[in-house]
């Protein structure tokens, strides 16, 4: 195991912070994982803690067969945020900037070195194309804000993986995967080894999410060089690991595992590991999601458990308001899995209590929510 350290840029005086990537085996091939990049969803954060035990034992039994980098801590920006106790890891404080979002865009970065020098060698065109990246980014100016010098180091780390699984959760959810459709096939097995209940999959989300900013520069330059052989090698999905509580260790054990396994599949560890389940959930399309809302404030209590089935007109929450006596029950527009719940029980104005993930598209433009 190599422990590799980047100290972040623009700290306070007085003041310092780290982000440790820690990289095991060797091959050709190389998966990357990283945990909690919205700092306050721990579970990723709890399952990194046994991926690292566990791929050092595998390095030490001579079983990678390719490179695998592991970030526990992808935000240690974030998990420093306290404000009067209450962790804020979602937001930069400062700028008030998701950490998952506005990555650099390499296909825009690197498409006009490229004209003239891609053809039907995919291979070659794969090196070619990850060369470019190196050098883009190498080729950026410093960073102006410790956020935007974390984001160049993850997407430095990962630009050339082969396999690249980004470990969140939601407040309360079901285990779910985010995906591009192209890609689907591939994560079925990873989905149904974490037993997820949905996999939204989209080509553009909105937002420059970090798995989006190593999958879909792959489709963009396969549609700006159409002649060439441009295959989407980088295998990048968000992987949300149930609710914020979801850190048992038995859990984090399993979740790991289930990894591990999907990894060997992948071809990056030998040896005899568990065939993946037969069932598994369906891929809908990310635009399939409705978002419910409330209709006043007041108190709200769920009416079906996360993970269920529902059917359009299904009773998904109430709210009952303590001072005026306004009740409202609100149902599901669509049908779908309820993959995810506000965590907090109280009504507020333009903030999502549920969601459905359905079959049809009903959305478009920007999908995902800040």
């Amino acid at each position: 195991m190599q422990r590799i350290d980047h100290p972040l840029p623009w700290n306070t005086p007085g003041t310092s912070r780290q982000l440790s990537v820690f990289r095991f085996g060797s091959g050709p091939c190389k998966a990357y994982i990283q945990a909690s990049m919205h700092a306050d969803e721990l579970p990723g954060m709890r399952v990194a803690v046994e991926l690292k035990r566990r791929l050092r034992e595998l390095e030490e039994q001579g079983r990678l067969t390719g490179v695998i980098e592991l970030v526990p801590v992808a935000n240690p920006i974030g998990l420093g945020q306290l404000v009067q106790g209450c962790h804020q890891g979602r937001f930069e404080v400062g700028s008030g900037k998701n950490f998952n979002r506005g990555f650099f865009d390499l296909a825009e970065a690197i498409a006009p070195a490229l004209e003239g020098r891609l053809g039907k060698d995919g291979p070659s065109n794969v090196r070619s194309i990850r060369t470019a990246m190196l050098h883009a980014l190498e080729a950026l100016p410093a960073p102006t804000s410790e956020l935007q010098g974390l984001q160049r180091l993850l997407l430095k780390h990962a630009y050339d993986a082969d396999v690249v699984l980004d470990l969140h959760c939601d407040f309360e959810a079901a285990v779910h995967l985010y995906g591009i459709p192209q890609q689907w096939p591939q994560l079925s097995g990873l989905a149904a080894r974490l037993g997820a209940a949905t996999v939204l999959l989209a080509e553009e989300s909105g937002g420059s999410s970090f798995d989006e900013a190593c999958s879909s520069p792959w489709l963009r330059l396969a549609r700006r060089f159409p002649d060439a052989t441009i295959d989407a090698v980088c295998l990048a999905t968000t992987v949300e690991l149930g609710g914020m509580d979801n850190t048992a260790p038995a859990k984090a054990q399993a979740y790991a595992e289930a990894i591990l396994a999907y990894l060997a599949e992948q071809g990056l560890i030998a040896g005899d590991w568990p065939a993946a389940p037969q069932e598994c959930c369906e891929g809908v399309p990310f635009a399939g999601t409705e978002l419910l809302y409330a209709p006043h404030s007041g108190v709200v209590s769920y009416l079906q458990p996360v993970g269920a089935w529902v059917e359009a007109g299904t009773p998904i929450f109430e709210v009952q308001d303590p001072l005026d006596d306004r009740h409202s029950v609100v149902h599901a527009g669509t049908a779908g899995v309820l993959f995810a719940i506000e965590r907090m029980r109280f009504a507020l104005p333009d903030r999502w209590l549920a969601k459905v993930a359905g079959r049809t598209p009903i959305r478009q433009g920007r999908l995902l929510s800040d």
